[in-house]
């Protein structure tokens, strides 16, 4: 499996990122550490971890302790060793992708045509503060022709730090 994994991170002079190796590491635990050590200081800290342009995991760290994870769908963690680290302590599922087409409208006023086999898992309401709500993030992940990296883009670009993932990939 191909996998991009950035560590992007808030501390006083605003954004950095950082491209993570999560081959050698063995739990959530390590991810974690790996994640803290991209800026200790930082006040928010997130890692946006897209594989085989199927499957995105979000990891979200407050100053340092208080973790937050969302996975675009529960099948990462059956297909992949990494899907099985960074998601398999999860157990209360995402929204269902069907109560975004059942539930209020869109954030922006239309309603994704979305994945009806997607099942995410996690927090989705871990971007909220940052402006990405768990309606938004679900109608991102779920929505017909996204990959893994358009959602990663989007959310960086609106939450700020769109230009130092950009530059990540193109390293």
């Amino acid at each position: 499996m191909s996998t991009f994994a950035a560590a992007v991170a808030r501390g006083k002079n605003g954004w950095t990122a950082s491209e993570l190796d999560l081959a050698g590491l063995a739990d959530i635990d390590e991810v974690v550490d790996a994640l803290r050590d991209v800026e200790p200081d930082a006040d928010v800290a997130l890692l946006f971890v897209e594989s085989d342009d199927q499957y995105l995991a979000v990891l979200r760290l407050d100053e340092g302790e208080d973790l937050r994870v969302f996975g675009s769908d529960s099948a990462f963690v059956e297909e992949s060793r990494i899907g099985a680290v960074l998601l398999g302590e999860i157990e209360a599922p995402a929204l269902e992708i069907d109560e975004l087409t059942a539930g209020s409208a869109e954030e922006d006023g239309d309603r994704p045509s979305t994945d009806p086999d997607a099942d995410p898992v996690g927090d989705a309401d871990l971007l909220g503060d940052l402006g990405i709500g768990s309606h938004r993030l679900l109608g991102l992940c779920g929505q017909e022709g996204m990959l893994p990296s358009d959602v990663t883009a989007e959310i960086c670009q609106r939450i700020g730090c769109g230009d130092e993932v950009e530059e990540l990939r193109e390293a």
